[in-house]
């Protein structure tokens, strides 16, 4: 790197590139293009160049890595090309409140006049709404503190990605250089809301907790467990949440919440208060009627995003730091003393599949299970066999589950790269769906390349098989075809091997546990093809 000029003046690259070390962002997820060859030139030695093949699968790795390291991750996206493709994952960034600092390249100021071969137009508006701030900077010498502001907008809960577009000319314009502040990224609660929540909480019956993906994101999870025993209150997942913030074997432990208001209502009759924690109240997937909750039931909620806070339909909502609001709970909470709730019986363990059988989706979640070590991290996509997994693959551990809480399909493959990168010395297990993959294949190659060791499993069942649960809810006659939903012909094994991975196929039950075996115990990328009934 040069140094300051006499006058104390850098150029915008040397500034950006001192900005990111300040904030411990020395690595960059992109794929080039032309517009962005500037920002490379005397590419500092600290710093490390993760290439994706296709820009979802960027946007991808750097949410799972963002993630895993509790930090901002700093994409490079080029022109409107670049970020119309990956739009799928920035609007699931966006959903899972992820921090993310994009950049985009942006063609030469003195020919945007001219609509220039790739130019974007209107560049800051083709993310919106789905990120928290988007801008091109008025001047070249403004492009740092535009990066500066671009972070403290990301950490800012709740968390979120961010663009930047900047023209190509601007890296080698000479600039001030920008200093890395200490901001501020945590709210406090008012008072007097928590001590009603409080007193709520004291005060019910039966208490239940619903909590969302922002729990074990804030690293509230202790905290969490901590309040649920003092209250002895069930603990229900809220729908369609991208983190797991309870352990699954633990006596207060009662579910998931299905994505349906008539569905939620059944389940939580004979609550009097539901205290909803780092979640909506609530996701829905399909629509519905009739109240939110049980007829006599409180809401009271904790939530960092003020949205969340505004759109839930009843009840008290406070707005605050996750952990922060948890730990003042704790010291204005003083329930009676409660009895413990019956235990959720868990379901039984599933035979093993006759010879010949297509093997059933929960033997082979149960299998893997037993074969995985308990703080292994999961990351899935494979929508089919959610509710399976639900039962048959409990998530026990703090960081050691994430999904997208989008819907948007593309983003599990990536995400368990980009976790693994974050997570040096952890298992990771990638569990996607045939159809899921082939959103993002491309990431297969980028785990190749950095010798992760990650697991891929992939349940192919030669469908989009989630469809097929839908048309009943949207009136599809049984066995009814429904257009577009068959996969056939697909070959992972294949798809694996061309880019450098090691693949391995399963058909016969006797095959999973050896297959399973090797790429957990695997220090490099295996990948599994598990043919499904």
């Amino acid at each position: 790197m040069k140094t300051a000029t006499a006058n104390g003046t850098v150029s915008v690259r040397e500034a950006v590139f001192g900005l990111l070390r300040a904030f411990g962002m020395t690595t960059v997820f992109g794929n080039p293009g032309s517009t962005e060859l500037p920002l490379f030139m005397d590419f500092p030695d600290d710093f490390r160049y993760v290439l994706g093949l296709q820009e979802c699968v960027v946007v991808g790795m750097a949410d799972g890595y963002a993630q895993a390291t509790h930090n901002a991750a700093f994409v490079n996206l080029h022109s409107a090309a670049g970020v119309g493709h990956a739009m799928g994952n920035i609007f699931t960034a966006h959903r899972n409140q992820t921090p993310l600092v994009i950049t985009a390249g942006q063609q030469a100021r003195s020919i945007l006049p001219f609509e220039p071969f790739l130019g974007s137009t209107q560049a800051p508006e083709l993310p919106r709404p789905y990120v928290k701030w988007s801008v091109e900077p008025a001047r070249a010498e403004d492009v740092p503190l535009a990066i500066a502001r671009a972070y403290y907008i990301a950490m800012t809960p709740p968390r979120g990605p961010v663009l930047v577009s900047i023209p190509s000319d601007d890296w080698g314009v000479q600039t001030l250089p920008v200093d890395a502040r200490e901001v501020s990224r945590h709210l406090r609660a008012d008072p007097d809301l928590l001590a009603r929540v409080a007193a709520a909480l004291d005060g019910a019956r039966a208490p239940a907790f619903v909590v969302g993906a922002a729990v074990d994101r804030d690293g509230a999870w202790n905290e969490v467990v901590q309040l649920a025993e003092r209250h002895n209150g069930r603990v229900y997942v809220a729908p369609m949440s991208g983190r797991c913030s309870f352990p699954e074997d633990h006596p207060l432990w009662a579910g998931f919440l299905p994505p349906m208001r008539e569905r939620i209502v059944e389940r939580l009759v004979g609550h009097d208060v539901v205290f909803a924690v780092g979640a909506p109240a609530f996701t829905y997937h399909v629509e519905g009627h009739g109240p939110h909750l049980p007829e006599g039931t409180q809401l009271v909620q904790l939530t960092d995003d003020p949205q969340v806070a505004a759109r839930a339909p009843t009840g008290t909502s406070v707005v605050s730091s996750i952990r922060l609001g948890l730990l003042d709970l704790l010291t204005l909470s003083a329930p009676p003393r409660r009895v413990m709730p019956p235990r959720r019986a868990r379901p039984p363990r599933v035979a093993d599949p006759a010879p010949g059988e297509r093997l059933p989706v929960a033997w082979v979640l149960q299998t893997l299970n037993d074969l995985r070590a308990r703080d292994s991290i999961v990351v899935e996509e494979a929508p089919s066999a959610r509710p399976v997994m639900h039962d048959h693959l409990p998530i026990f551990e703090s960081q050691t589950f994430y999904t997208m809480c989008s819907g948007g399909l593309g983003y599990g493959l990536p995400a368990a790269v980009g976790v693994a990168m974050g997570r040096p010395g952890a298992k990771v297990i990638g569990l996607i769906g045939d159809g899921s993959a082939m959103y993002a294949i491309q990431a297969l190659w980028s785990a190749a390349q950095m010798a992760l060791p990650v697991a891929i499993v992939i349940l192919k069942n030669r469908r989009y098989a989630a469809l097929h649960e839908f048309a009943r809810i949207f009136g599809y006659r049984p066995g009814e075809q429904v257009p577009g939903t068959e996969l056939p012909d697909l070959d992972f094994v294949a798809l694996a091997a061309a880019q450098g991975m090691r693949g391995l196929r399963v058909e016969r039950a006797e095959q999973l546990r050896p297959a399973l075996s090797q790429a957990l115990q695997a220090t490099r990328p295996v990948l599994v093809e598990v043919e499904v009934a």
